[in-house]
């Protein structure tokens, strides 16, 4: 087992790794790159809004056993909060129907059978048609494996996969999307409430999981950036990892965790094959209180408004396709969206509240069929060096969920292995 660990990357992987490999009694010194930790995962102020905001928008299932696992291990499991029960709000924009779907707590989906609970204009036998993504054949996607068309999909599925996968589902890896309904659907509505982070994602998962790698030890470098890596071929294994100010030679039973994005680290790794699309997303932030009683949480359908988050002094939109909007004016965009929220949750559509626009267009790794093939595993060829990140071979889409799992089994892996004997 090595005693020395270099965690390369302070993402949500790198964190969960570093944390991980504390609790079993590595010695831990933690690389990033950028000024701050956290990766696509923290937060930051915005004196425009006067507010903290988040690099995007996540949602956590109450289900997702790794993520909250690792936010109690760093002391933030109460940063998390949803409603008690798994009920879904819905708003059509098009039409301005409204409508909750409400899951059954326990594992068997009595909810389906419940015209007031499921779907409006659905019947229990249009659930069966989510069967064939239990039993997804790589490579297909998901509409070539399940029918994508009527109330069901479009009042449901769609949306809510269109959230977790970050792309529209029809195109995406039906083994993957067949992945996350087995993960939240059949484990019953007690995995299915959605949680948010109260107070932004760095209080939820960074800040805490700093000040606890710290006071364990553990040494933090940021602006860290990782140059290059030396390969020894007998035995084969990591030599040296030379950085940008300084090259560290690592001896017997010490090691590397790479918890890098997929293009960086192929870049690093001799014949690393990474996936190479990503999805973009887009966010719309509005410094307003949100009305009394709206749920943390709601879906909107048939707008340019995906899902809206409330927050104190702030509602947050994640926006649907958003790849075409990226290039879309950021006024433009807020005018156009506020409109939409403000009619969802009944609020004047005029003084337009102070906005931002958040996007990045290469959020996530696109979770198609041929991208899958391209996600590697924890381990490589050398003995010292695992891989963490949403992108490796989790078995999830890009998630966060996915993420904290890579990079706690990146430690594990390392960890279990017999001492290297030079």
């Amino acid at each position: 087992m090595p005693r020395f660990v270099h965690v390369v990357g302070a993402g949500a992987a790198g964190l969960a790794a570093a944390v991980q490999l504390q609790r079993r009694g590595a010695r831990v010194v933690l690389h990033e790159a950028q000024d701050h930790a956290g990766g696509r995962c923290r937060s930051y102020y915005d004196a425009k809004l006067g507010a903290t905001l988040d690099s995007g928008n996540h949602i956590v299932m109450s289900g997702n056993t790794a993520t909250l696992n690792y936010a109690r291990a760093i002391g933030a499991a109460d940063e998390l909060v949803g409603p008690t029960q798994p009920d879904y709000p819905f708003v059509d924009l098009a039409t301005r129907a409204r409508w909750s779907v409400r899951l059954s707590p326990g594992r068997l989906p009595w909810w389906i059978f419940d015209a007031q609970a499921r779907v409006p204009n659905t019947q229990p036998a249009d659930y069966l048609s989510l069967v064939p993504l239990l039993f997804a054949k790589p490579g297909r996607s998901v509409a070539q494996t399940m029918r994508c068309h009527g109330p069901l999909w479009d009042r449901l599925l769609r949306p809510l996969l269109h959230a977790l996968l970050q792309m529209e589902p029809r195109d995406a890896s039906a083994e993957l999307t067949g992945a996350v309904v087995r993960e939240m659907l059949l484990a019953g509505g007690l995995a299915c409430r959605p949680l948010v982070a109260r107070n932004g994602l760095g209080s939820a998962f960074v800040d805490p999981a700093l000040r606890l790698l710290q006071h364990g030890g553990t040494t933090i470098r940021l602006g860290s950036r990782l140059r290059g890596i030396d390969f020894a071929a007998e035995p084969t294994r990591v030599q040296t990892l030379h950085f940008t100010d300084e090259s560290i030679a690592l001896g017997a039973n010490e090691a590397a965790i790479l918890a890098l994005p997929p293009d960086a680290a192929a870049s690093l790794v001799p014949g690393l094959r990474a996936p190479n699309r990503f999805t973009t997303a887009l966010n719309v932030h509005f410094a307003v209180e949100p009305p009394f009683g709206l749920p943390p949480v709601t879906a909107l359908l048939n707008g340019t408004a995906g899902w809206l988050l409330a927050f104190d002094n702030r509602l947050s939109v994640t926006l649907n396709d958003a790849e075409s909007l990226l290039n879309t004016p950021p006024e433009a965009l807020a005018v156009t969206v506020w409109a939409e929220v403000a009619r969802a949750v009944k609020l004047p559509p005029e003084p337009l509240p102070s906005w931002q626009v958040v996007g990045d267009a290469r959020a996530t790794f696109a979770p198609l069929p041929a991208q899958e093939t391209l996600r590697p595993g924890t381990r490589t060829r050398w003995n010292n060096l695992m891989l963490a990140g949403d992108w490796t071979a989790t078995g999830l889409p890009a998630t966060l969920e996915g993420a904290i799992r890579s990079g706690q089994k990146a430690a594990d892996t390392l960890l279990n292995q017999p001492m290297e004997r030079r």
